[in-house]
């Protein structure tokens, strides 16, 4: 690869432009072969490994920044034993489940009705969430239809309203569906 360069350029310089050039497209090299003196491979290599580290001390850095704002979002889940919680089906939760054992610091397991058989009873915190709603309230499994991936499966039955939505010179028709689950006030 042939770079146009004076040869007066200090090696920090050299070091970046073999870092643009070369390591991006190749990767960093295990050893340089050079047929210039070992005081310029010495200092070139120098260079190298500080433009290197500086680059890593950098995006540790930006690393740092985005965690710590992600961190304020984040808070810690945890559940008691004999909880209730609510178990998120895509794209809803259902429940509430008890839950009946810590397995690590992240994973429960609760017990399932019998509809969720084929559910396994061990779930990590991120499908989990603290139930504060009454036992009447609960949303009822018998009308629910689960795949083996959790997700509901819902067949449309009629359409309850339709409309033409305009984009300039596109006419993106819009459906609303009743599904059979009878979820809301609307069941849609």
């Amino acid at each position: 690869i042939f770079t146009p360069r004076t040869e007066t350029d200090p090696m920090d310089k050299l070091a970046r432009i073999y870092l643009k050039k070369v390591v991006t497209r190749h990767g960093i090299p295990v050893s340089i072969i050079s047929d210039r003196d070992s005081r310029f491979t010495s200092n070139f290599w120098r260079s190298l490994q500080n433009a290197l580290v500086q680059i890593k001390q950098e995006m540790q850095a930006a690393r740092d920044r985005q965690k710590s704002y992600a961190d304020l979002k984040r808070k810690p889940m945890e559940f008691q034993v004999g909880d209730k919680v609510m178990l998120k089906v895509e794209p809803r939760y259902v429940g509430p489940f008890k839950v009946l054992e810590r397995v690590r610091d992240v994973a429960y397991k609760s017990n399932l009705p019998e509809e969720l058989s084929r559910v396994h009873n061990m779930f990590h915190v991120s499908d989990l969430k603290k139930c504060h709603a009454d036992e009447p309230l609960a949303i009822p499994l018998d009308g629910l239809h689960l795949d083996d991936k959790l997700h509901f499966v819902e067949v449309p039955v009629e359409i309850v309203n339709r409309e033409v939505k305009r984009l300039k010179k596109i006419r993106i028709p819009l459906f609303k569906v009743r599904g059979n689950s009878k979820r809301g006030p609307e069941f849609t």
